[in-house]
C-alpha cells in the first residue's frame, strides 16, 4: 500500500489523518505551513449584509471579534468551514460546493451586496460580481521547514494538497526528476494547476472536501 502524505496545516491535518486510518490508510502529516493569527481590526457590524467564510482557519484564528457578525446572513466555502462557523455559533450558515466566486454569486442571487470576508493573507481569487467584499486578513500561513518530506517521498506515495499555495511550494520543494513515483490529489483545479507537470498521476476532487479528496487517494493508496 502506498502511503498517504498530508501536506495541509494543522488542525486539519489531524482531522485529515484520522479520517484517512478509519479508511485503512497509512498516513504521514507533513504540514508545509502553519496558521498564525494577525491583530485586526474588527469593522462595525452595521456596515455589511452578510458575512463569507472561505477556510476555517478563519474560524479558529480570528478570535471573539469574530462574534460580533453572529447576526449577519452567514455563507461559507466548503463543508468543513461551515461546520466551524456553525460550531462557534453562526445559525444556519448557507454552504457552496465549489469556490469562493460561486458562492458569491449565491450571496448576490440571495440579495445581498456589501460583504465582510475575514481571512488569510494569501487567499484564493473570488470574482465579486456585484459585490462589494471587504477582505480583512486575521491569519497568515508561515512556511514550516518541511524537513520530512525528502524521506516520505524517496518512494511511491500519494500526496494530498489542499491549496494552491501549498501546491507551488510542493512544486518547489520536489524536482520534476523525482516526481515519477509520486501521486498527486488536489482540493481544486487551482491546486492541482500549481503543482507543474512530471508527477505519476494528477486528479483533483469534483468539490472541495476530504472526503473526496480521501476517495480519489484511497484508489492510489491501494
Amino acid at each position: 500500500m502506498r502511503p498517504l502524505i498530508i501536506l495541509r496545516p494543522e488542525p486539519g491535518a489531524g482531522r485529515t489523518a484520522a479520517r484517512a486510518a478509519r479508511m485503512g490508510l497509512t498516513a504521514r502529516l507533513c504540514p508545509l505551513f502553519e496558521a498564525r493569527a494577525l491583530d485586526w481590526v474588527a469593522p462595525s457590524p452595521g456596515r455589511f449584509d452578510a458575512l463569507l467564510l472561505t477556510s476555517a482557519q478563519t474560524v479558529r484564528m480570528a478570535g471573539p471579534q469574530l462574534d460580533q457578525y453572529r447576526a449577519l446572513p452567514a455563507y461559507a466555502v466548503g463543508g468543513a468551514t461551515a461546520t466551524a462557523m456553525e460550531a462557534a455559533g453562526f445559525d444556519a450558515v448557507t454552504a457552496g460546493e465549489t469556490d469562493g466566486s460561486a458562492i458569491a454569486a449565491r450571496i448576490a442571487a440571495d440579495g445581498y451586496r456589501t460583504v465582510l470576508h475575514p481571512g488569510g493573507v494569501d487567499t484564493a481569487s473570488i470574482e465579486p460580481g456585484p459585490l462589494t467584499l471587504h477582505a480583512i486578513a486575521v491569519y497568515a500561513m508561515i512556511e514550516t521547514a518541511a524537513d520530512g518530506l525528502n524521506g516520505l517521498t524517496g518512494g511511491e506515495a500519494v500526496l494530498m494538497v489542499h491549496s494552491p499555495r501549498a501546491g507551488k511550494r510542493l512544486s518547489a520543494l520536489i524536482a520534476e526528476e523525482r516526481r515519477g513515483r509520486l501521486h498527486i490529489v488536489a482540493i481544486s483545479d487551482a491546486a492541482l494547476a500549481a503543482c507543474g507537470e512530471g508527477w505519476a498521476s494528477v486528479q483533483a476532487a469534483e468539490r472541495p472536501d476530504d472526503d473526496r479528496m480521501l476517495a480519489l487517494a484511497r484508489r492510489l493508496c491501494e
